[in-house]
């Protein structure tokens, strides 16, 4: 089964390839008028933009691209592009209970933190804030509210080794 983008990939190259067989009729003749060179010129034009539609839908990219994202190849990912061809998504996923002891051992490791690391590392953590976000928020500039959450972080494995003992 073809996606439609396939399906025009193989119409846009059979439409080349006939345009390719006009232009070589065209070149037989030695003698070429002002006309049959005027004809090739375009035939020449609509090749070339034939060659580059094709290029565009195979790599999903702009063909020739040397800026930005197209340097770092960030559409070499493949997308499904239809919907019939997944399998069925009927996930059955069940939230993870945590046991009383683990969440003691989480809230012993959050009291190791001061407040304001404990403010900045629950926000971006369990609310998915990024710091310039927590910053506004918080009245805080960017840099400051990343020094907090790399405290926050630096003092977890000191807290659940200091727990364990």
């Amino acid at each position: 089964m073809q996606t439609w983008v396939e399906e025009r990939i193989k119409e846009y190259n059979e439409g080349r390839r006939m345009l390719e067989k006009y232009r070589a009729s065209l070149l037989e003749p030695k003698h070429q008028t002002d006309k049959q060179r005027e004809e090739l010129t375009i035939i020449n034009g609509m090749i070339s933009d034939l060659q580059y539609s094709v290029e565009w839908m195979r790599s999903g990219r702009r063909p020739g691209g040397r800026r930005g994202v197209d340097a770092k190849d960030a559409y070499k990912r493949s997308v499904l592009l239809n919907m019939d061809l997944f399998p069925s998504l009927d996930l059955d996923y069940k939230e993870p209970e945590l046991t009383d002891e683990q969440k003691k051992a989480i809230v012993r490791v959050l009291l190791r933190m001061t407040e304001r690391e404990r403010e900045c590392f629950l926000l971006h953590m369990a609310h998915g804030m990024s710091f310039a976000q927590i910053g506004k928020e918080l009245s805080l500039s960017r840099g400051t509210v990343q020094h907090h959450i790399m405290r926050a972080k630096a003092k977890i494995p000191a807290a659940l080794q200091h727990q364990a003992i």
